[in-house]
């Protein structure tokens, strides 16, 4: 399905990005794993290689706009083409200087903008030339279901995918002439590492659970699969859109 074609996916060493990476490569994708975390993007290297895929690992700090320059040179050096971008890599601080606004460490909140806004609008700075000389390609960003519909009490987190949200569909009315089509995905409550405090807990993952209209916890794995789509050509007519995966948890019911 994507054969020949160059990935770069960022905050790929654990989670959504893990198995973005994954599938992409499954899919026939060569893949830039990009991550601060080194260790753990190794590990997703050595995965894929095992699966008979190809990747290379990239340490990149999406909130340095300079290494997402880097990271986007790394790619067309390695495998002499750009026409992916999952620009996944992000964080959220509940309890630890996120929250409502009075109360937010406003440090906190200039962190989790520069990661999960800034770092998107880097990434895609340099990745769109890259995919101009490419022939054209597909920039999925990862926002929430929190773009649409905040749970409340995690303001700075909600309003930086919020901006996700409407930054993607502003760079897919410029990227569309361009052969580039730019696209969001809006998660729900996907079992993660920045999750372990509701997923590690029996009582609040089956709280969570409860509020997704099949009764079910999200997989990373799910995520994957539907970034496949958004990067082939089979999703060819979507363009600006912010397409919310979350087993229905913003149109059913939140148990919180």
């Amino acid at each position: 399905m994507l054969s020949g074609r160059v990935a770069v996916v960022t905050g790929a060493a654990s989670g959504i990005g893990r198995a973005s990476a994954e599938a992409l490569a499954r899919a026939g994708a060569s893949v830039v794993v990009a991550d601060i975390d080194e260790v753990g993007s190794r590990s997703v290297v050595d995965s894929i290689e095992a699966d008979g895929g190809s990747a290379i690992a990239f340490r990149t700090d999406v909130t340095e706009h300079e290494e997402c320059a880097a990271l986007m040179k790394r790619a067309v050096d390695a495998f002499g083409a750009l026409h992916i971008l999952h620009a996944n890599a992000g964080i959220a601080l509940p309890f630890r200087g996120d929250g409502f606004a009075p109360d937010i460490d406003p440090e906190a909140w200039d962190r989790v903008i520069k990661v999960n806004l800034s770092g998107v609008f880097y990434c895609a700075h340099y990745a769109i030339p890259a995919m101009i000389a490419s022939g054209g390609g597909s920039i999925i960003n990862t926002a929430s279901s929190m773009a649409t519909l905040p749970l409340g009490g995690l303001d700075g987190y909600a309003a930086s995918k919020g901006g996700v949200a409407m930054l993607t569909k502003s760079m897919a009315a410029g990227c569309g002439p361009l052969g580039i089509r730019v696209n969001a995905i809006g998660p729900g409550y996907v079992d993660t590492p920045m999750n372990e405090m509701i997923f590690g807990n029996a009582d609040l993952a089956a709280a969570f659970a409860s509020g997704h209209a099949d009764g079910n916890l999200q997989t990373s794995e799910e995520i994957g699969d539907l970034v496949v789509f958004l990067a082939s050509d089979a999703s060819r007519s979507l363009n600006g859109a912010l397409i919310t995966c979350d087993r229905g948890w913003t149109s059913f019911k939140r148990p919180v």
